[in-house]
């Protein structure tokens, strides 16, 4: 049907466009290794040409008597026949070398090109996509395409180039015997059709239900704690056991039509084989006259050297034929993996139309704001180039922040926060409570543009959030959440992450404000100790603080600070505490906590109930006020 086709004729675009970008990343090895394919296959081509040749040298020795008469032809055909080879062994190598490196160079480009594609696309992309699929992207898939352009794609072109050129011959040598090889090549592709192409679709198939299979593991690993705290192994396997079973499924029906397609094949080839030698043979013995594509010719007939000539032509014929259908499975994953790799490039890129960018400055002997460098800098400031008139005003960086009736929704059809309207002056502390799904990380997400909201308007030191370039926002805003993100690499490393041009002393120093120095001087090899991507070498409470010190040595003005204490012990949280006073001090904040008592000192509290701002007010003001706020500090109601 119509859909049917569209689908097909996409997956060649994409294959297309596969090729091509490959051809447009490296033309001139490309090209090289095009002609070099076709010198390869020079041999195959002069072979039966040179075999027919000295086979009748031969029989015209015999009928003389004489071996001196033909002794120049025939050395000259198997001089030609010799360097045929030779040539052709040296454009085989080339090729495979080019094909083999370039393959592999690609493969490396186009790995760089998906990661550097991810950077840019919108978080929520990443919360609306298996974290397991996308590592299956840059690896079974790609791995699809560097067996496509390393191996099918050069054997289906040898292949073509010889099948042509053997087909040619053949015409030239006996349209009798072509016939049969033609009626044979058709019978191959028929089968070739019908079972190929069972085993194509189920190869498509097992790289989608792979990606599953992989997420699924990746999903297991991360939460390994939770499965054995509760004892959750046994549905676990379960469940993986389906996942494997229809992996299992697609791959044994995809395999089960590949392994037979080349069986059948090969005795169809035989069978052609038999049957070309038994019809040449009638034809000699009974001296039926020539007909080759360039006329009949009834005084001659067929002669020992075509037939000699023509058998070796036959077996080549259905083995390019052989070649080819057995490339139909790597060329169906292939696709399969191509579509899912162009399907992550295709992705849109996060749109930012912001033009304010962030500078550092200084104040002039006039007392106006000026650009320089970061040994001259002594603030931060919004550099804003005005159209109208071509001018650039600097606005000082101070972290306050407003909002003015924000609509939000994750998806359109359903709006997660309504009329939210609140202010944060410099160095306030704003706390938020509320229950789970309240909206309190939402604000967050909102003002750190992760996400656009729907209505309303958000400002920064008064300049509205949509015209701030993204990256020079979130590099004004310090966050340190509640699971903490830990990289492979030192300690060191893992506090420069907030600012990477930071010295060791600013990161010392940092780590000596989050109250994280302590217990880092006592490790074995201090700020340099290794610790792994997950952080599992040093406690909940020793990652949060150095996340603490990660967002100190940023310098931001504004901190996002999200139930950094909600999973660490009482005890360690008095640590972690300390380091985030030190932390808040003269910075705007926002602090979303479950436990009330750490909020207390906030300038203002913003109580959150489904979407909206219900009481607003310090701790006293609303504990004054006897409503929902303060049912959750007396216990009455407690937060879930």
């Amino acid at each position: 049907d119509l859909a049917t086709e569209k689908v097909k004729n996409k997956k060649r675009h994409v294959l297309l466009r596969c090729i091509m970008d490959y051809y447009k990343a490296h033309p001139i090895a490309l090209l090289i290794s095009a002609i070099c394919t076709f010198i390869s296959a020079l041999g195959p081509i002069v072979a039966p040409l040179m075999i027919q040749r000295v086979t009748n040298l031969i029989a015209t020795a015999i009928e003389q008597g004489s071996f001196a008469s033909v002794s120049k032809d025939f050395y000259e055909a198997l001089a030609i026949m010799i360097s045929a080879y030779v040539i052709s062994l040296a454009g085989g190598f080339t090729y495979s070398q080019l094909t083999a490196r370039y393959a592999q160079k690609y493969m490396h480009e186009l790995r760089c090109r998906l990661f550097e594609h991810m950077q840019d696309l919108p978080i929520k992309y990443f919360d609306t996509h298996d974290k397991g699929e996308i590592m299956s992207t840059f690896t079974n898939d790609v791995d699809t395409i560097r067996q496509l352009l390393a191996q099918s794609i050069t054997t289906v072109l040898i292949c073509s180039v010889t099948f042509i050129s053997v087909f040619v011959i053949m015409l030239l040598s006996s349209i009798y015997l072509t016939i049969i090889v033609i009626l044979g090549t058709i019978a191959m592709i028929l089968v070739t059709k019908f079972v190929g192409g069972k085993s194509a679709k189920n190869f498509t198939a097992q790289q989608h239900v792979l990606a599953k299979e992989e997420g699924y593991v990746e999903e297991m690993m991360n939460g390994l704690k939770v499965i054995k705290s509760f004892t959750h192994e046994e549905e676990c396997k379960k469940e993986f056991e389906q996942h494997v079973t229809e992996l299992q499924k697609v791959s044994t029906d995809a395999h089960k039509f590949a392994n037979i397609l080349m069986p059948i094949l090969g005795n169809i080839g035989n069978f052609l084989y038999i049957l070309v030698a038994v019809v040449a043979t009638i034809l000699f013995i009974f001296e039926v006259p020539e007909l080759t594509i360039t006329g009949y010719h009834p005084d001659s007939y067929i002669s020992i050297g075509v037939i000699v000539s023509f058998l070796p032509m036959v077996r080549q014929f259905t083995n390019n034929v052989s070649e080819v259908s057995n490339q139909i499975n790597p060329i169906a994953m292939a696709i399969g993996g191509t579509s899912r790799v162009y399907e992550l490039l295709d992705e849109e890129k996060e749109t930012d139309e912001g033009y304010v960018t962030l500078v550092m400055g200084k104040y002039d002997e006039n007392g106006n704001i000026v650009e320089c460098n970061r040994k001259e800098h002594t603030l931060w400031a919004w550099k804003h180039p005005h159209t109208a008139d071509g001018s650039i005003t600097y606005t000082l960086l101070q972290g306050d922040i407003r909002m003015f009736n924000v609509d939000f929704g994750y998806v359109p059809d359903k709006i997660v926060l309504h009329d939210v309207s609140l202010y944060a002056k410099p160095g306030q502390k704003i706390a938020f409570v509320g229950a789970t799904g309240a909206g309190k990380t939402t604000i967050t997400n909102l003002i750190n543009r992760f996400y656009d909201i729907a209505d309303g308007k958000i400002r920064y030191d008064g300049i509205n959030i949509n015209k701030i370039k993204k990256k020079d926002l979130r590099r004004s805003l310090g966050m340190v959440l509640q699971d903490t993100n830990l990289f492979s690499g030192t300690i060191m490393d893992n506090i420069r992450f907030g600012r990477l041009d930071a010295t060791d002393e600013e990161c010392i120093e940092a780590a000596k404000l989050a109250n994280a120095d302590s217990f880092i001087s006592r490790l074995p090899q201090g700020y340099q100790t290794y610790i792994k991507g997950n952080g599992s070498s040093i406690s909940q409470g020793q990652a949060q603080l150095l996340s603490i010190a990660r967002a100190a040595v940023s310098g931001c003005p504004v901190m996002i600070l999200d139930e950094a204490t909600s999973s660490i012990d009482t005890r360690t949280e008095q640590i972690v505490l300390k380091g985030m006073q030190n932390l808040m001090k003269g910075r705007t904040v926002f602090l979303i906590a479950h436990r009330l008592s750490t909020i207390q000192d906030a300038e203002a509290i913003m109580v959150l109930e489904h979407g909206r701002i219900i009481e607003r007010g310090t701790h006293e003001q609303l504990i004054a006020l006897h409503g929902y706020y303060y049912q959750l500090y007396t216990g009455v109601f407690e937060l879930e």
